[in-house]
């Protein structure tokens, strides 16, 4: 470890060295070699942190090892994160980003920062109605169920608030570091094929998560950084959207489009949606817990299994269905 620790340091101050004398052996055209530069350093770190060196931990940054979490804790808390303008543009800010851990939060606070906080949720309503039940007239109540819109934007600030942390440091400060690592470049990707990701929620503590409406997890489970999952700096879920679109049925389509991506792409980043068109915008890790318990090969094992049960039980029916026909009835 401290080997390889050494080599990736000194492999860094190469890098560093390298870019100084082509900034400075090249005045007739920095921005070209400054380009080539940034091109190299690019591939080397998106090398660094591909799935390959993701499944070593001798080969991730001092960031990824967990006996280091409290340092980076205690950065992203004193560091405020920079909070770009909203806008529907491919996010460009992140060329000269070499997958540092503050760079990639400002990138990530982007994709957060221009989602709409909108969502449709089911709301029951009791009313009262008359019924006629052998001729007569009787008011009942009933209990239906209407869909409604929902701004949710006040809910991530109001939990900041009361965690003493800006939105930005709450939101994407508590994610677990990997997990941003594969978000950065997933997002990346999908910004530039054109699908303008939006992310509508990040990290969600214990009492973040018991406000929120909708599909959810009960409020110390949820993997978006429950209190039973790890809590601050260990979120493993987000929700993304797309924000390409006028109007909110044309976002709404774009997403469809965005979510199928996801599911024949995602595995290329270590991300996909384990709950499928149950909560389309939830997407996670494909090698975490909750992925493998919904989509992964006990869940696969547990849906034959309940499909056998309920084969066995309709072939059951009409046997027990004879055997009641056939037995005498007691006198």
């Amino acid at each position: 470890m401290g080997a390889n620790m050494r080599v990736l340091s000194g492999f860094g101050c190469f890098i560093c060295g390298s870019l100084a004398v082509l900034l400075c052996a090249a005045p007739a055209n920095p921005d070209r070699h400054l380009k080539a530069a940034l091109a190299r350093m690019d591939a080397m770190a998106a090398f660094a942190y591909s799935d390959a060196a993701l499944a070593r931990p001798e080969l991730t940054t001092a960031f990824a090892d967990p006996n280091t979490q409290p340092a980076v804790t205690e950065q992203v808390l004193k560091v405020p994160l920079a909070e770009p303008d909203v806008n529907m543009r491919p996010l460009e800010a992140v060329d000269e980003c070499v997958l540092t851990e503050k760079c990639i939060d400002q990138y990530l606070w982007s994709v957060y920062e221009r989602a709409r906080k909108v969502d449709t949720i089911k709301v029951q309503e009791q009313i009262k109605t008359i019924v006629k039940k052998n001729g007569k007239s009787r008011s009942v109540t009933k209990t239906v169920t209407k869909l409604v819109d929902e701004d949710f934007t006040w809910k991530d600030p109001h939990a900041a608030e009361k965690a003493g942390m800006s939105t930005a440091q709450y939101v994407i400060g508590g994610m677990d570091v990997a997990f941003k690592v594969r978000l950065y470049r997933l997002f990346h990707a999908m910004d530039d094929a054109g699908f303008a990701p939006g992310m509508t929620s990040g990290f969600r503590d214990d009492y973040r998560q018991s406000i929120t409406s909708g599909t959810k997890a009960a409020t110390s489970s949820s993997y978006h950084g429950g209190s039973l999952r790890g809590g601050y700096g260990h979120g493993l879920a987000v929700d993304v959207v797309s924000v390409k679109g006028d109007t909110r049925t044309e976002r709404c389509t774009s997403s469809q489009i965005l979510w199928k991506w996801i599911d024949e792409h995602g595995k290329e980043y270590g991300i996909g949606r384990p709950y499928l068109d149950k909560d389309p915008p939830h997407i996670a890790p494909i090698d975490g817990a909750e992925y493998a318990d919904k989509r992964g090969v006990n869940a696969k094992l547990a849906k034959k299994e309940n499909a056998a049960k309920s084969r066995v039980a309709k072939a059951a029916k009409p046997l027990q269905a004879l055997r009641g026909r056939a037995e005498p009835k007691p006198l």
